[in-house]
């Protein structure tokens, strides 16, 4: 088979225009695979370099199928569109090109208005559903929103779980909805005028109902390993189709704005082109008339996948900026352990350097995916956040920063997530002050069950462990019904006075973002310079081209002095009035 072209499909079903559908499985294991559908069993043809494929007038969209291994085993499509029920069962058969879209004109929105919601889709509503979601957006949309970005949907062994463990990329969860219910989630949400991310896992599969290692061994690299399992062999051409053809199957079918890629650290490719390069330089040239932003968590800081030409984004848009929570997370917890030691003795230092630039950690000698950047990063090309599902979800209980942070610190961290330059995202039921907590869930049982039990106490300890008084024992049962239920937000709590007032304090916020921030940020990058201060005050200038924007910030108990700054103060909260935190932001125009 010859090397298919970057916009080509060469996995899983497609309803061809004269209505046959076609078929294609790589599975260099099996001599032989017979297709399983609508009563028929048809033979499908081996190609070169371990494919099986068939076209056929005997399927018809919405039909389940399966295919048959040679020891008479039935497997669903690894590239399946959709699932009749789990992972292990038949495949179904989806035209995409039958879904009418109600805002087929839309073309996204720029990075720099980004205001990012983060949300899992089983706990966002009672319901738990896509169609569910979408009578939330107009909340979403009011409080100043731009964009939400769905945690994984990628079909999943059992019925609930974080979503990071997908083994059937290409099929939403079906406890969910289904495609068309999804599309019309996407759909709703352009015509709010929200931009929609999906999070997507290309670094490993999960532990339940993977059928590639039986059928394919050579897509994964047995003598090398990911946190979660075995690396994936990116090198090979099959397998580093079935991820860049994925991530076009969501923007080009779903219409999905964009992308957030989980642990790219992870993607090891000794390939000349990167992978990751070539996806996202394939995603751009297969939608060039829409703003597509892809994003990244990379435990690198690689700023090569960032690189700008001219201000021009080829591959990534941005990445998720971990030391600005981890710093502030010291700060306010003083916990100095797992993830947060190397923030513990200089938490204000760190949280200024990842404030004003990010990268603080990035080490270019690691950097191995593109050239060093030519042009000054802007400061969107960091996401910041106080709170996210891993921060969150990854403590012994799940704890919000709503029940441990002083509310005067939050409100002055909440302002500074929305005020500085760096794209902001919040979790969902921040805006509000959700309270409950959100806790890892999954939905697996027997010996799998029991290690993700053990699993647990172990990843705890990473997000601050058990605090006095709690034991190993007090820890919520991550595969029970009911640690999903009691992570579902209580929407009774927006509608409450203090929901009311945290909302009305976040909207106001995002307006000031709105209204004086996001006009500069068009610009060129900014020069950004942290200023000598005393130990809690964080002092940061950036000078774009038509105005400097000053924050300084107070993050003790103290009434402590901070540099002088310029302009006209655009937000103040307890600046230099009381003892106890505060926050001034301004802008000089001058």
């Amino acid at each position: 088979m010859s090397k298919p072209s970057p916009t080509q499909r060469t996995w899983g079903p497609r309803v061809l225009k004269d209505g046959r559908v076609q078929f294609r499985l790589w599975a260099p294991a099996e001599n032989a695979v017979t297709l399983l559908v609508g009563g028929h069993e048809i033979a499908m043809r081996a190609e070169d370099d371990g494919w099986h494929a068939v076209e056929t007038d005997s399927a018809r969209p919405g039909d389940a199928y399966t295919f048959r291994l040679h020891d008479g085993r039935e497997i669903a499509d690894p590239a399946s569109h959709a699932q009749k029920d789990g992972v292990e069962g038949p495949s179904i058969i989806i035209d995409h090109g039958s879904y009418a879209w109600q805002n087929p004109g839309w073309r996204g929105r720029p990075w720099e208005e980004a205001v990012v919601y983060e949300l899992h889709i089983g706990a966002f509503t009672p319901e738990g559903t896509f169609r569910a979601a979408i009578g939330q957006l107009a909340h979403l949309r009011d409080i100043g929103i731009t964009a939400i970005e769905i945690m994984p949907v990628a079909h999943f062994a059992g019925r609930r779980g974080w979503g990071y463990d997908g083994v059937l990329h290409y099929a939403p969860h079906s406890a969910y909805g289904t495609p068309d219910d999804l599309k019309a989630l996407v759909d709703a949400a352009h015509g709010h005028g929200l931009m929609v991310l999906l999070d997507v896992v290309y670094n490993h599969f999960g532990p339940a109902g993977n059928m590639l290692p039986h059928i394919a061994p050579p897509f994964f690299h047995p003598e090398r390993h990911t946190p979660w399992g075995a690396a994936l062999a990116f090198e090979r051409q099959a397998v580093r189709r079935y991820f860049i053809e994925n991530a076009l199957y969501w923007i080009v079918d779903y219409r999905f704005d964009g992308l957030r890629l989980d642990a790219t650290e992870e993607i090891e490719d000794d390939s000349e082109w990167h992978m990751l390069l070539e996806m996202a330089q394939t995603i751009r040239e297969a939608a060039p008339d829409r703003q597509i932003h892809l994003v990244v968590e990379d435990q690198l800081s690689r700023k090569g996948l960032l690189n700008r030409d001219g201000g021009i984004v080829h591959h990534y848009t941005a990445g998720w900026n971990d030391e600005f929570h981890h710093a502030l997370h010291v700060i306010v917890t003083g916990e100095k352990q797992g993830h947060y030691a190397v923030f513990g003795e200089k938490p204000y230092e760190a949280l200024s350097a990842a404030t004003a630039r990010g990268f603080i950690h990035a080490d270019r000698t690691r950097d191995r995916v593109g050239p060093a950047p030519q042009d000054r990063l802007p400061p969107q090309v960091n996401v910041n956040f106080l709170q996210n599902h891993d921060q969150i979800g990854n403590r012994a209980f799940g704890d919000r920063l709503t029940t441990i942070a002083d509310p005067t610190l939050l409100n002055v961290m909440t302002a500074l997530l929305l005020l500085a330059p760096p794209v902001p995202m919040i979790f969902m039921g921040e805006e509000y002050g959700e309270d409950r907590p959100f806790l890892y869930f999954a939905d697996f049982e027997g010996d799998l069950a029991r290690a993700v039990q053990e699993g647990r106490k172990k990843e705890a300890e990473k997000f601050g462990g058990l605090k006095p008084g709690q034991t190993i024992a007090d820890l919520p049962d991550p595969v029970s019904e009911e640690t999903l239920q009691r992570s579902k937000l209580d929407w009774s709590r927006a509608a409450s006075p203090d929901g009311r007032r945290r909302i009305a304090f976040v909207r106001e916020l995002i307006r000031l973002r709105q209204t004086h921030v996001m006009p500069l940020l068009a610009g060129a990058a900014p020069e950004s310079h942290v200023l000598p201060a005393e130990d809690g005050i964080l002092a940061i200038d950036w000078h774009f081209h038509a105005a400097t924007l000053g924050i300084r910030a107070n993050f003790t108990p103290e009434r402590k002095p901070w540099p002088a700054i310029a302009g006209e103060a655009i937000f103040e909260l307890a600046a230099g009035t009381t003892p106890g935190p505060s926050i001034i932001v301004a802008i000089d125009r001058s």
